[in-house]
């Protein structure tokens, strides 16, 4: 993809959209890779217990693969300069099975002396956002 301009760019733009399925082997892949063993993330009877509503996917996995959007879309995953977001609430993962989430950007800010654009994120699971306040700002 190439890179994309920042005088091309408008406010309310959608950069790009995504569904993106999470199963139970997703989760434990993402527990080897990122050292997060939370019995949340793959026991159901623990999961309950504490109150969830099943299995959950980790939320640090839930931002990290939103953003692919963003940096496909860059071009170059070195171009998001920063990326922020609050966990609105869990990916409940079932198993069998797959969770969808639905992810779509658009340009929410252009700031054309520092040479960025600010990206939001909607990201959704079952009709409910999942990421609150998502944004990635990107250097063209």
């Amino acid at each position: 993809m190439t890179t994309p301009v920042l005088a091309d760019l408008a406010v309310g733009q959608e950069i790009g959209s995504r569904s993106i399925d999470v199963d139970r082997a997703r989760l434990v892949r993402y527990a080897g890779a990122s050292g997060d063993f939370n019995p949340i993330h793959w026991n159901e009877r623990f999961a309950t217990e504490v109150g969830l509503p099943g299995v959950i996917a980790h939320g640090m996995l839930t931002m990290g693969l939103a953003v692919t959007v963003v940096s496909e879309w860059a071009g170059d995953p070195g171009r998001v300069v920063d990326y922020q977001t609050r966990f609105a609430r869990p990916v409940v993962v079932p198993d069998p099975g797959t969770a969808t989430v639905e992810v779509t950007g658009v340009v929410g800010a252009i700031d054309a002396e520092a040479g960025t654009v600010r990206i939001d994120l909607t990201v959704v699971f079952e009709g409910a956002r999942v990421l609150a306040k998502a944004q990635a700002v990107v250097r063209l």
